[in-house]
């Protein structure tokens, strides 16, 4: 694998579900592109950390609870992106359902996943700024890693 810069970096988000948590069942579903995004933050499974510290000898550390992460990407609001109207639909949506996303890197490499958004704050900030929103998405789905295409 070669280092790469995330600029052609994309989020594209779904309203639909896919049939399978599978490169295929996600690669069949119809994703809008997000714009204007101008970083989308860190994510990726982390666990928690659980500990026993019996009287006689070591402390004893496993892992617990995979949490998937989160991204609070920022973006230039812009009302006639497609892709930020679904994601702010999102954001008011008041059910427990879930949008299906994909990030795809540069080199083609992808990440697949299910999530919540827990809203779409505005800012504006001061006079020589652009209005930007910052939805919080909560990944709620193991992400499915599909490699950049071989060359």
């Amino acid at each position: 694998m070669t280092s790469q810069t995330a600029a052609g970096t994309t989020l594209a988000i779904s309203a639909a579900a896919p049939s399978t948590q599978d490169k295929a069942g996600f690669a069949a579903l119809s994703f809008l592109v997000v714009g204007q995004t101008e970083k989308l933050g860190t994510f990726g499974t982390s666990f928690a950390k659980v500990e026993f510290q019996p009287l006689k000898g070591g402390k004893q550390k496993y892992k617990g609870s995979p949490d998937y992460g989160a991204l609070q990407p920022t973006m230039a609001l812009d009302s006639a992106d497609a892709g930020q109207a679904l994601m702010q639909t999102a954001g008011d949506d008041e059910s427990q359902k879930l949008y299906s996303f994909a990030v795809t890197y540069q080199d083609g490499a992808m990440r697949y996943f299910q999530g919540r958004v827990f809203g779409m704050p505005e800012t504006a900030d001061g006079a020589d700024t652009m209005l930007t929103a910052a939805p919080a998405l909560e990944i709620c789905t193991k992400p499915v890693k599909v490699p950049a295409p071989s060359s």
